[in-house]
């Protein structure tokens, strides 16, 4: 009888969910479709249209079914485990319909389709298409799955949409912090900024030199630390020191958390020079650059200019997990490798569009080892706590939070090294290969180039699977997953058991009626 009450429960609660699946997919459908505004710049294209249309029109018809059905008038309060589930199959349905484009219109077979939207929604930059040859409007939709992904807009426009549940889905993408008390409020007030940004970045990048179709594409993948280019040679096909500028600033500005920005953008400057990640960033980025300018440019290059560019654009480009880049890896001594691996690991801030371990943990890690060494030396009857500026408040970190910290940490580093080691097995250097997982892995985009179109198919999932784990932060993949796979045993045992009840109940019957 519980067992039963409990998978009415159930089913009723998937009701709910499918009605915000639903809502998502929508808002990912007209996504799909948005590129093709683009037509009116680009009217030779118009026969390639149909396959962004077709599958963006189908996604947000299902969308409209399954929102219109079961998505309640006035929101639900949603779990974060029930919001991991809606983020699994949200995510799962944008990445399946978002390849669909590169098949029919870029001509990719499924893994390297499936690879490519993977590789735009977690905002990673890895490609396998060539941007010389392809449509502009594949182009264009590539930058916008980036864009979208990077600031996770499917879910902030449910939150601005849903009320209350938005809480339990933003936590689940990794995003539980607010700007303001009021989740809705929070939600408009990024996509404000955000979309601020790129229109701001879209007029610089005018002025800095690129045309309107690069610069609005460049805006986008910059500001969502994405770094898929226009251009085969990535941001170096310009070779303008001005316009390397412009791209580190939109490359910064993303990787700074929503909040910080926030604080920042109403002048309270005391508070952001506190806080940690700021702190970290400020030290990391100009160690970087000394680092790279006297141990690999210095010999590479042979003016002063080039040197001090390419040793700072590659620092920015790698901690923010941007992945744009204005030169080639090959000549770089194992000193340069080193440098954009650890870079790549630490990645941006939490609550922005960037990728990586994320410098609140590892700041908070920091903390917690000196206040470790200080309690050593400290009476025990000391009560003390490490603490981290986060936003505008102080927090004291407790055992249990320097622990998940420590706990995540050691799971993604020991993904980093499962990965690096795969890319090894198929006989790449290990070197390249940890750089390319890396990258992978922290949603960067810098290539050792391994991959390409021809890389095995094995080679290519193991990529796939690294930056869809980076990008939800590896818990609610294992949340979600695991919580979706009990409930539909749970359903599917009460279906049984209700399916067997009916079939004894006619068997019953038909007995009763020979007796007669």
């Amino acid at each position: 009888m519980i067992r039963d009450r409990y998978a009415r429960f159930l089913a009723s609660r998937y009701r709910i969910l499918l009605g915000y699946v639903g809502l998502i997919n929508v808002l990912t459908g007209v996504l799909l479709l948005a590129p093709c505004l683009a037509l009116a710049a680009f009217p030779e294209e118009l026969s390639l249209a149909w396959g962004l249309a077709a599958p963006g029109l189908g996604l947000a018809a299902c969308g409209s079914l399954l929102w219109g059905l079961f998505l309640p008038r006035g929101g639900e309060s949603l779990s974060y485990q029930e919001g991991a589930i809606i983020v699994v199959l949200a995510w799962n349905a944008a990445l399946l319909t978002g390849a669909l484009p590169f098949m029919w219109v870029g001509g990719l077979d499924f893994t390297r389709a499936f690879f490519e939207s993977a590789s735009g929604w977690t905002t990673t930059g890895l490609t396998v298409i060539d941007v010389a040859s392809a449509p502009r409007l594949l182009l264009l939709l590539r930058s916008l799955l980036q864009l979208a992904g990077g600031a996770g807009l499917a879910v902030i426009m449910l939150s601005a949409l849903a009320g209350p549940s938005g809480t339990g889905l933003s936590a689940a993408e990794g995003r539980g912090e607010q700007l303001l008390p009021n989740v809705r409020r929070s939600a408009k007030l990024v996509v404000s900024i955000y979309g601020g940004y790129v229109i701001l970045g879209w007029g610089a990048l005018r002025l800095a030199g690129m045309d309107a179709f690069d610069a609005l594409n460049h805006a986008c993948t910059a500001l969502s630390t994405g770094g898929f280019s226009t251009r085969t040679g990535s941001i170096g096909y310009w070779d303008s020191p001005l316009l390397e500028g412009v791209v580190m600033v939109l490359m910064l500005l993303g990787m700074m958390n929503f909040i910080t920005a926030y604080t920042l953008l109403r002048g309270k400057f005391d508070v952001v020079r506190k806080n940690g990640e700021i702190r970290l960033a400020t030290l990391l980025i100009p160690a970087a650059f000394i680092i790279l300018f006297f141990g690999v440019t210095t010999g590479l290059y042979p003016n002063l200019g080039d040197q001090l560019r390419v040793a700072l654009f590659e620092s920015v480009s790698a901690l923010s997990t941007t992945g744009f880049t204005t030169t080639s890896y090959g000549p770089w001594s194992g000193l340069g490798w080193l440098v954009l691996i650890i870079l790549m690991v630490i990645g941006g801030a939490t609550g922005s569009t960037a990728g990586g371990l994320k410098q609140y943990r590892v700041y908070a890690l920091y903390r917690g080892l000196l206040w470790e060494f200080r309690r050593a030396l400290l009476p025990q009857t000391a009560v003390t706590a490490p603490d981290v500026w986060a936003g505008e408040s102080r927090r004291f970190l407790s055992d249990a939070d320097l622990r998940q910290i420590a706990s995540y940490a050691f799971l993604y580093l020991a993904t980093l090294a499962a990965g690096a080691g795969i890319l090894t097995g198929y006989g790449h250097p290990f070197r390249e290969s940890l750089f390319e997982f890396a990258s992978a892995l922290g949603t960067v985009g810098l290539s050792a180039g391994i991959t390409t179109s021809p890389a095995p198919d094995g080679l290519l999932w193991t990529q796939t699977a690294g930056m869809i784990l980076g990008r939800l932060e590896f818990f609610v993949v294992f949340v979600g997953l695991t919580r979706l796979a009990g409930d539909l045993a749970t359903l599917a045992q009460a279906l049984g058991k209700r399916r067997q009840a009916g079939e004894t109940e006619i068997r019953n019957g038909k007995e009763c009626g020979g007796q007669k």
